[in-house]
């Protein structure tokens, strides 16, 4: 079968491989798309500390059950919750296996997504609508990290909300954000490409190159700050922005990855008596929502750059610079 694979650091090539063979409790998934996500760049990289070559990566993807059976029928429209957990961790055994002690993932310590077929424990597949286009069903996976992100704070209709970064990741939480009601929802960002679009899906969009952050938000939120800030960007000058964005006794959520310790401004949280907040991944109820809301209409087709597998090397370059795409998806099949 036809197959993306992570052979060294900068290295991506599409060739043939052997199909998986299934043991127990598991399903054969026929790819449909799959997509790019930060943590395959940082595997394309060479910097991913778990990963290791040869690789087939992809941990968003979407495809078709093979060989179904009375529960998932073959030829059932799937997306994949690709999170493996132990099961005996105390956050596991608590309900929390989102943040098990070992978690791994589908595409990063095992085989993934980017194939013709791909094996899964049958307990992580959520089914789609069969009305439901196969790119959005592979873009469930990164909508569902913004869902889980948003369910963590105390959003409440009506709210001013800052997020920072418009990447996926980013315009996932700032589409939540506005589905669910937001008063204003403040989109941070310095790309122009990425600019335009957070501007066509209806956010309101401060570039820090051009205007002053801190002045702009506290003048669209009456001086007051904003309720609650997301930090979709997770870089040092974000951090030492954020508690002057949020208001008294408001909330900051850190949801892109600080790879190293970044300085803070911790009397803020003191004398504002702030919230921190973190948020890792989802649950399987972010998947079932992350579904629905796809349903409502959201045009989040607007992000996504679809590419053939044979294009890897291409597509990986091109979203290292993300200079002039959101997600890219590469289609293995209808």
């Amino acid at each position: 079968m036809k197959a993306i694979i992570y052979k060294s650091p900068n290295e991506v090539v599409c060739e043939q491989i052997d199909k998986p063979v299934l043991n127990d409790n598991e399903v054969l998934i026929k790819v449909s798309h799959a997509g790019i996500c930060g943590s395959d760049l940082n595997i394309y990289l060479g910097v991913h500390p778990r990963a290791k070559a040869p690789l087939v990566m992809g941990h968003e993807f979407s495809g078709y059950i093979v060989d179904g059976d009375d529960q998932l029928p073959t030829g059932t429209k799937v997306c994949v919750r690709p999170l493996i957990s132990c099961g005996q961790c105390s956050p596991c055994q608590s309900g929390n296996s989102h943040v098990c002690q070992t978690l791994k993932l589908y595409g990063i310590d095992t085989a993934g997504g980017m194939a013709e077929y791909v094996k899964v424990d049958r307990r992580k597949v959520h089914v789609l609508p069969d009305n439901m286009p196969m790119d959005l069903g592979a873009f469930v996976e990164p909508l569902a990290v913004g869902i889980h992100a948003v369910s963590r704070t105390p959003f409440k209709i009506g709210d001013s909300v800052v997020v920072f970064g418009a990447g996926t990741i980013g315009l996932c939480v700032a589409s939540v954000l506005q589905h669910a009601g937001a008063k204003q929802v403040i989109v941070i960002e310095t790309n122009d490409f990425r600019i335009n679009l957070a501007k066509e899906l209806g956010f309101t969009v401060i570039n820090p190159k051009q205007e002053d952050v801190i002045k702009t938000v506290l003048n669209l939120t009456h001086n007051v700050g904003a309720d609650i800030v997301y930090d979709c960007a997770a870089h040092p000058q974000v951090a030492l922005q954020l508690t002057d964005l949020v208001k008294v006794q408001g909330t900051i959520e850190i949801v892109g990855s600080y790879k190293k310790p970044t300085e803070f401004k911790l009397l803020d949280i003191e004398f504002k008596e702030l919230n921190i907040i973190g948020t890792r991944v989802y649950q399987a109820r972010d998947f079932d929502t992350a579904i629905a809301l796809i349903n409502k209409g959201f045009p989040y087709k607007k992000l996504l750059t679809i590419l053939p597998p044979e294009q890897a090397k291409a597509g990986f370059a091109n979203a290292l610079v993300g200079e002039n795409v959101i997600k890219t998806l590469f289609k293995f099949s209808d």
